[in-house]
């Protein structure tokens, strides 16, 4: 099986887990919110870790100590599949942890949703917004103001 192969399989993979964090009840399903906040992940991380141990050649001139060195580093197809599956693995982890936090807080699902979706397309700035959904909401409830 080629790069672009386990791409597309990769790709496919994380769909489910976005799914049922942004529509299935969470909860009564605990089974269900594993697979979101581990089971994917784990499948993704023992694919990366497959990737980085077989592919993992360390690319001419490439390394961590430069943007030159990061580009080397993708420069190979199976470097920038690695580099892939790292992101779907971790944004669907960080994704999970900021809807589990945001549902103790009581963020309405309509409200989590697009959060959700902005943490799947650019993870860091998804991410941000929920922890200041959350952060928003621990303050109202301190100072007692109601939605």
């Amino acid at each position: 099986m080629g790069a672009d192969d386990l791409f597309g399989l990769a790709s496919a993979a994380v769909l489910p887990g976005w799914a049922i964090l942004v529509l299935a009840p969470r909860g009564r399903w605990v089974w269900l919110d594993r697979v979101a906040s581990l089971i994917l992940p784990l499948g993704l991380s023992a694919l990366y870790a497959a990737l980085i141990l077989t592919h993992f050649s360390g690319a001419e001139g490439g390394g961590f100590g430069s943007i030159a060195q990061v580009r080397a580093l993708f420069a190979d197809d199976w470097g920038l599949l690695a580099g892939w599956v790292h992101y779907l693995a971790f944004d669907l982890m960080i994704g999970a942890a900021m809807a589990h936090r945001m549902d103790r807080v009581g963020v309405s699902r309509l409200i989590q949703a697009p959060i959700l979706v902005l943490i799947f397309l650019f993870g860091p700035l998804g991410a941000l917004l929920a922890l200041l959904t959350e952060g928003g909401l621990r303050a109202a409830d301190r100072r007692g103001v109601t939605a």
